[in-house]
């Protein structure tokens, strides 16, 4: 449930009642503030993570194996895009729920992200298929070269 809709609302009501019974009109003054300092704090960071998502590319995120091992379930959307510094591609229908996003990086791997009311409840990750040229390669970079 979304306690949150309903717990901050009624949380400020009861800190500005509280300091006014505590306080008088003082007391409000101080309450309110610090409220719209709160508030300010918030938007501030909603708006420096979006100026931020702004400059990359959609759906591009340097690593999608760090972020597949970052990610927690119940994250908001906000906090994945502040991790990615990238807004996600979009791949289900506009406005439905639950929404899903992709991630992509520079190997075409990807992490598909699933997001009910804005909290994350599922993720996934797929790697490419190594290709035969891949698989040819030698993987240890640190043996020494053979002495002729």
């Amino acid at each position: 449930m979304q306690f949150q809709k309903i717990l901050i609302p009624v949380g400020s009501v009861v800190l500005v009642v509280a300091a006014y019974r505590g306080y008088g009109w003082a007391g409000v003054a101080v309450a309110g503030g610090a409220l719209v300092m709160w508030l300010l704090l918030h938007f501030t960071r909603m708006m420096q993570v979006l100026k931020r998502a702004s400059n990359r590319p959609i759906g591009f995120v340097d690593s999608a194996v760090m972020l597949n091992a970052k990610l927690r379930s119940g994250v908001t959307l906000l906090h994945v895009v502040a991790m990615t510094r990238s807004l996600g591609e979009l791949t289900s229908s506009k406005d439905s729920q639950p929404e899903c996003y992709r991630w992509t990086d520079g190997s075409q791997s990807w992490v598909d992200c699933e997001f009910h009311a804005g909290k994350l409840r599922k993720w996934a990750m797929v790697r490419p298929a190594a290709t035969t040229a891949d698989a040819e390669a030698p993987t240890d970079a640190t043996a020494a070269p053979s002495a002729p």
